[in-house]
């Protein structure tokens, strides 16, 4: 139950810290967002995965609240990253898909970077006494041709550990082509390492970092990138799971996702440890869901032994959908929230709807700090502290109306329409040019097999009308496939 207590905690240090004179100070709550990259809905075993156990992640979900109606932007990895880290939607900066090289970003209407004006929650954080550390994929400028960005700390972090998709300090894999175009770019110190232990290196990047923080709050993003495909596990991992499995992507995807279940229990043991974790707001999702490349529907890419059923590895429960993909399975994610003493413990929530762009206001509320104004998420606190709120803003989607293409699932049938709106329990998907629509309850049909838009025409208009004007003010112009 919500203890009354802690109803106005974001008030009570807001109206504390003040008032305050050099003698009298209040601990400020640390927080760490751990963004996990390509974990699908079902990929935790308390989202239901009866597979991998992931016992570490399950015992913050245990202890806090676990949403069941959380969402990301976008089904693909730099605008997912830019909605959770601006409280916007990412076309508004033109950035739709993943940023890639430069010749390809301008085809294809992207800037090569986000922009460091933009409104950030580290840089908000910095300003009012927080450390803050980056620890993991960035992908949101740098990388393949592209050198001259902005580093991260002008976005607001004190320190970072990047991947190859940013610059800086950062870890890059031997034998993988576009880490060699990165360590070519230089600005930065770099560490080549074997991407099963990467997530190893932010960690201990992390915690390093927070252990100079000493007694200043720290905010940090840790951002493991090891499930993204490929999955290249320590081999001595793998063994256990050809008895589980004998489809071979399955089997490596299988060892990743264990390791990084126990890498981020040594985070939050060593957080303990340190005396940190009692006062430390963590949170967990996932940056779209698992992947779907081609080749997982393809005999070629398995061996001749393996003659199960093709598909790739990763799951998203019974959700419609992946990676690439506006179905419920490619942007419905994950979203556990942990604060000992301020968050109820063991609670699902199954009536909030949050989003990535929530984040923001949300962890500000939390912290008594005044946010941007014109942020396109919204304050969802009450629900991070245990009360649910039905109605909340509507949130919607853009994937493949931009010029210059997309990724597309593999399956076919995961292939959605490129427009999308989610209104209390209904949720439309249309084209820019008002085709195709597709209206669903996800309260009676969350895997979205039962289109209710000819019988509800006043609902699709409506949402239709909203969603279409959401798409024309933003400033790509749309492009009617």
């Amino acid at each position: 139950m919500k203890n009354s207590v802690f109803i106005s905690v974001p008030l009570l240090l807001s109206s504390v810290l003040s008032g305050c004179t050099h003698a009298e100070t209040v601990e400020k709550p640390n927080v760490a967002m751990i963004f996990i990259d390509d974990m699908g809905f079902g990929d935790l075993s308390c989202y239901g995965d009866t597979v991998v156990k992931t016992p570490n992640i399950d015992k913050l979900a245990q202890n806090g609240v676990r949403f069941t109606n959380f969402y990301v932007n976008s089904p693909i990895c730099s605008p997912s990253r830019v909605a959770l880290n601006t409280g916007m939607y990412p076309m508004r900066f033109k950035i739709h898909s993943y940023i890639a090289g430069s010749k390809q970003n301008k085809k294809r209407a992207m800037e090569n970077y986000l922009d460091p004006t933009a409104p950030f929650l580290a840089k908000t954080l910095k300003a009012n006494g927080y450390q803050t550390g980056h620890f993991g994929k960035w992908h949101m400028g740098g990388g393949r041709d592209v050198g001259d960005v902005p580093y991260p700390t002008e976005y607001g972090f004190d320190k970072s550990m990047v991947a190859f998709e940013g610059i800086g300090d950062r870890v890059l894999f031997p034998n993988h082509g576009i880490s060699t175009q990165s360590s070519k770019l230089g600005k930065g110190k770099i560490v080549w390492a074997e991407k099963c232990v990467s997530t190893s290196i932010y960690i201990d990047s992390a915690l390093a970092f927070i252990e100079k923080c000493e007694d200043k709050p720290f905010y940090i993003n840790l951002c493991p990138n090891d499930v993204h495909d490929p999955h290249l596990p320590d081999s001595t991992k793998v063994e256990k799971w050809k008895g589980v499995t004998k489809n071979p992507w399955e089997q490596k995807f299988f060892a990743v996702l264990e390791e990084l279940d126990r890498q981020i229990g040594r985070f939050i043991t060593t957080l303990d440890e340190m005396g940190k974790l009692e006062n430390t707001i963590i949170l967990v999702a996932s940056d779209n869901g698992p992947t779907d490349w081609p080749r997982y529907y393809e005999t070629s890419s398995y061996p001749e032994a393996y003659q199960g059923e093709l598909y790739p590895p990763g799951f998203t429960g019974s959700l419609n959908g992946r990676k690439w993909s506006l179905y419920e399975g490619g942007i419905r994610e994950p979203f556990i929230v942990y604060w000992k003493g301020h968050f109820p413990e063991g609670k699902v929530d199954s009536e909030t709807v949050v989003s990535a762009i929530d984040i923001f206001p949300s962890v500000c509320t939390l912290l008594g700090i005044e946010y941007p104004e014109n942020l396109d998420g919204s304050d969802k606190s009450n629900a991070f502290e245990g009360s649910p709120m039905t109605v909340t803003p509507p949130v919607m989607w853009e994937y493949g109306s931009n010029p210059g293409g997309s990724i597309w699932p593999g399956n076919k049938e995961f292939k959605s329409p490129n427009l999308a709106i989610r209104e209390g329990d209904w949720k439309l998907l249309i084209n820019v040019d008002g085709s195709d629509a597709q209206l669903y309850n996800l309260k009676n049909d969350p895997a979205e097999k039962n289109n209710l838009a000819d019988q509800n025409k006043e609902i699709t208009e409506r949402l239709k009308d909203k969603l279409l004007n959401w798409r024309n003010a933003m400033p790509v112009e749309a492009v009617v496939n």
